[in-house]
């Protein structure tokens, strides 16, 4: 694609991605995740119980919260706390990026544990949810790591990875990875889940402004999987040989 965005960024080109692991002391597993101007801290955190309708069946769980600082947008939102519920967009989020993490996870060989991964967007510029999901997958790699070490596992739970990545058409053009300015204008709006083995978790598109037609919906989804494979490479140089199901 010969099409230059504002920011340089051919149509088809990622935003800068850093994957930092480690980046906090506590969690089982952390990392931060920036995506150009979009930086999420991801953290997986290990939890000696599991949801009631999973007791006595000997397998675990993996679920997700998800969140945004009241100063990761240009102005300020309100803790959600204080509300006293998440939003609407939050549940479905986090649900998303829980679902996300459970389709490459075989839970019957975790035991009654419950493996937490909380996502916090520190700034937001676009895609945070596929930033999240992206990140949260790293943090539970790290997790299920020590947790091999630590014996808490007896086999690696992680059969493939996944990652995320959002798609659009913009000024009748279709570009990867949206930008906050970018998925403003967009007259197509997509979210795309996929595995290792470039398998689809989730699709979630939306026409803005006029119905898309099948062969827009098709180079959008090339795009996606080009994008989501070089999201799995990046996330291979941090977990090394840590999963080695999924594409190189």
């Amino acid at each position: 694609m010969g099409l230059t965005r504002t920011n340089g960024r051919a149509g088809d080109e990622l935003r800068p991605v850093r994957i930092v692991p480690g980046f906090t002391k506590r969690a089982d597993g952390s990392v931060l995740i920036e995506v150009g101007d979009t930086r999420v801290v991801c953290t997986a955190s290990r939890e000696d119980r599991v949801p009631p309708f999973l007791k006595g069946s000997g397998r675990g769980w993996v679920t997700a919260e998800y969140g945004m600082l009241p100063a990761s947008t240009n102005t300020r939102m309100t803790r959600e706390v204080t509300q006293g519920r998440p939003s609407g967009r939050t549940q479905e989020i986090q649900r998303l990026i829980g679902r996300a993490l459970r389709s490459v996870v075989d839970t019957s060989v975790m035991g009654e544990q419950t493996l937490w991964i909380d996502c916090d967007v520190l700034q937001a510029d676009g895609s945070t949810r596929c930033a999240s999901i992206t990140g949260a997958f790293v943090a539970m790699g790290l997790a299920m790591k020590k947790m091999l070490f630590e014996n808490r596992l007896k086999a690696m739970p992680i059969r493939d990875y996944v990652s995320a990545v959002s798609v659009g058409v913009v000024a009748g053009e279709p570009r990867l990875d949206l930008d906050y300015q970018e998925d403003s204008m967009a007259e197509v709006d997509m979210n795309i889940v996929q595995t290792g083995a470039g398998n689809y978790v989730e699709i979630q598109g939306t026409a803005e402004g006029k119905a898309f037609a099948r062969p827009e919906l098709d180079q959008l989804l090339a795009l996606a999987c080009k994008g989501n494979l070089e999201l799995v490479r990046l996330q291979r140089e941090v977990l090394k040989e840590l999963v080695k199901a999924g594409r190189a």
